[in-house]
């Protein structure tokens, strides 16, 4: 699949190379970032390098992971965001904002736009969201962007060798009053 690019009112989501390294290597040194990703810590340069020059270029090509540089029309990178394609017709959305625009909800609005083009393009019928359960932040996004919380796993994330309870929740086509690419008959 080809990068493709995005715009909002305030945003560009664009994919991400060798040029954004520095900018992604100064924002993943938040310990936050650490703390709540599944990034490596300590978060080393190559780690980086490797992210933007080789993941994010991967993802696109092979369609596994469609990955978007949330920048500021100025330019200035203020997020990351990434949809996993999981099965047929579902992803899974994952994303960090830089600490310093956090609280712009500059994430929520990336959020609502990449997952309009996932159901509208990418022919996903369900997206979901995951978090550890505790990531107050994360959550709030998802939850600002539309998403039902469905409940909480046990133990389904591993955190840096630490299995970890997550919640979950899903945003579904018709909640954007988009159709589905397949019909669905909720349970009652």
């Amino acid at each position: 699949m080809d990068p493709v690019t995005l715009t909002t009112d305030r945003l560009l989501l664009r994919t991400v190379g060798s040029q954004e390294t520095d900018a992604v290597y100064d924002a993943c040194q938040d310990p936050d970032i650490q703390r709540w990703t599944t990034i490596p810590s300590p978060y080393l340069r190559e780690h980086a390098r490797s992210f933007t020059e080789q993941q994010v270029p991967d993802g696109w090509a092979d369609g596994s992971v469609l990955t978007f540089g949330v920048f500021l029309t100025s330019g200035e990178l203020a997020g990351m965001l990434g949809i996993t394609l999981r099965a047929l017709g579902m992803g899974e959305i994952g994303f960090w904002a830089v600490k310093e625009h956090r609280a712009n909800r500059y994430v929520t609005e990336a959020a609502l736009a990449a997952c309009r083009w996932s159901f509208t393009h990418a022919a996903l019928d369900r997206v979901e969201w995951r978090a550890e359960v505790g990531n107050r932040a994360s959550r709030a996004v998802a939850e600002r962007a539309g998403f039902t919380i469905e409940g909480t796993l046990r133990s389904a994330m591993n955190n840096k060798g630490v299995r970890r309870d997550i919640w979950v929740g899903s945003l579904l086509p018709s909640d954007m009053g988009l159709p589905s690419t397949a019909p669905y008959l909720p349970a009652r």
